[in-house]
């Protein structure tokens, strides 16, 4: 495979982490970037694994000094990726996935359009509210912020090189991996 940027977006617990989480344990070889966030870690995310988690301060002097080659505020709190290590990977002719949010993923867009980029939409609007809602990770206030900013990032998904519903765990990781490890790229007619 030759050196490539993948971008998985898609909204808020549309399922971009699970996904990545079964990709990587087939494909061990896979380098996936670690972002940055100044939100407070989950349950059960570790430092330097899931995020590198930051304070606002420290996340704004990264967006100063040109280290983050993408990053967005989203709903109350900074996402980004930290530059260095991608290009790094880049440089070597190794494929780096970044799992990002749907801002970060058309500053990526812009910035590198050999990029490909892919849109993890949910199988219904029903569905995305009832998934973040079982995960039991924010407030009700904050899912409705998600849910708010995910009618608008839906709407955007037909703009991305690639769309994947996730209904079915696996078809969605077999969908994902024919379009990232393909060798020949897909036509318009395979999208």
């Amino acid at each position: 495979m030759s050196e490539r940027l993948i971008v998985l977006t898609g909204p808020s617990g549309v399922g971009k982490g699970t996904l990545l989480t079964c990709l990587r344990r087939r494909h061990k070889d896979l380098y996936v970037s670690v972002s940055s966030t100044t939100r407070t870690p989950r349950a059960g995310e570790v430092e330097g694994r899931d995020y590198y988690f930051v304070s606002p301060e420290e996340f704004e002097r990264l967006i100063e000094a040109g280290a983050l080659l993408e990053w967005a505020q989203y709903v109350g709190q900074y996402y980004g990726t930290p530059r260095a290590p991608v290009e790094a990977r880049l440089a070597e002719g190794k494929p780096v996935v970044l799992e990002i949010e749907v801002q970060g993923a058309y500053q990526i867009k812009n910035n590198f359009p050999a990029a490909m980029l892919v849109f993890i939409a949910p199988p219904s609007f029903e569905v995305l509210a009832q998934r973040l809602r079982d995960r039991s990770t924010d407030d009700s206030a904050a899912i409705e912020r998600r849910l708010t900013r995910a009618r608008e990032e839906l709407e955007s998904a037909r703009e991305f090189d690639y769309r994947v519903v996730n209904e079915d765990l696996e078809t969605a990781v077999q969908q994902i991996e024919q379009i990232i490890f393909r060798e020949e790229p897909l036509d318009s007619t395979d999208r």
